[in-house]
């Protein structure tokens, strides 16, 4: 099997809380990201979901080292990118980039979007000589759908979805291997979505792109991701293939996300149970004991507040393997399909 293309393995970042403002104390930590493990092949998208706090947005900013991890690694093609800095990190930093969530405020109003989509080449001098560099930008701009002439324009000149497409054509500018998109169409119309997700799954295959797939609409990423991974308080919670996801859904959180989801058939939406969980969030400076989920879950036993579930492969599902498998952590994963109703 070939070895994956990025590989994270114990990811943690804590932010610390302090008082005091002469002799600053730490009182304890925001755990952001509390231990996330998971594998991304080439050519392939892992979507990653859940709610807004999860750490789903956080996960994405170390990978593009935009922040830096309290504790864990973050292998691409085998070297621990987390250990590297200076003309290192900023090599590495070429071939995995990012497509930010608000296209709105992602781009420099004051910068025309010639010089918005190739100022990676200022960065980068040596991945474009500067006088092709005009030439390149006009063919991103065409890869994107959007017209080569429109080089001398400013972003206020153009709608949510074409400037959504600009920050594409921006983060393809140094031909990465990896596109982080971090929520890339949750800013847009419905009927933009769509345009954005298909030109998405084109460009993949034009320019063989391994996507790490942000959203919190579970939809969106059905129709993109080859594999999905649920994040609830700073861990991954269930992850497999979309299909053993979306149809066969083992860690109650996922259960009950997913029968929020809208369906096109009122007879299908009018036989399926809608899961309303119990209560809030927790804070993620005070994490519940045992299983993070516990205090919203009808499944939830004294086990669950004594010990931490790991993410495995419960018995039943044990004839998938690998990175693909199909794991949850829950204790009890495999039984009672629905939560309560209303």
């Amino acid at each position: 099997m070939p070895e994956p293309i990025l590989e994270v393995s114990g990811l943690v970042k804590h932010y610390p809380l302090t008082q005091g403002i002469l002799f600053k104390k730490q009182v304890g930590a925001v755990r952001a990201v509390d231990g996330v493990d998971f594998t991304l092949d080439r050519g392939e998208t892992l979507g990653i979901v859940g709610e807004s706090g999860c750490g789903k947005s956080t996960v994405a900013k170390m990978l593009v080292s935009l922040e830096r991890p309290t504790a864990g690694a973050i292998r691409y093609k085998g070297e621990d990118i987390t250990r590297l800095s200076g003309r290192a990190l900023k090599a590495v930093r070429r071939n995995i980039q990012m497509v930010f969530q608000d296209p709105y405020t992602s781009l420099n109003p004051r910068m025309t979007v010639g010089d918005i989509i190739g100022e990676p080449y200022d960065i980068h001098p040596e991945a474009a000589p500067k006088g092709d560099r005009r030439r390149r930008v006009q063919e991103l701009l065409d890869v994107v759908g959007l017209n080569p002439e429109y080089v001398n324009r400013y972003p206020h000149q153009f709608s949510g979805g074409q400037r959504q497409r600009i920050g594409i054509a921006r983060g393809l500018a140094l031909r990465p291997e990896i596109i982080v998109a971090d929520e890339p169409v949750s800013a847009l119309d419905v009927s933009v979505q769509a345009q954005v997700v298909n030109l998405l799954g084109r460009l993949q295959s034009e320019f063989d792109l391994s996507y790490l797939f942000i959203a919190h609409d579970l939809s969106i990423v059905r129709h993109i991701s080859d594999r999905v991974a649920v994040m609830y308080l700073g861990r991954i919670v269930e992850t497999g293939r979309d299909s053993e996801i979306y149809d066969h859904p083992t860690h109650p959180y996922t259960q009950a996300l997913l029968s929020a989801v809208p369906v096109p058939d009122p007879e299908a939406t009018g036989r399926r149970e809608r899961i309303i969980l119990s209560g809030d969030v927790p804070s993620p400076t005070d994490v519940p004991s045992g299983c993070r989920f516990r205090t919203r879950c009808w499944k939830a036993r004294e086990r669950c507040a004594m010990e931490d579930p790991l993410l495995a492969v419960p018995a039943e599902f044990r004839h998938t393997t690998g990175p693909a498998a199909h794991a949850s952590a829950c204790h009890f994963a495999t039984e009672w399909a629905t939560g309560p109703a209303v």
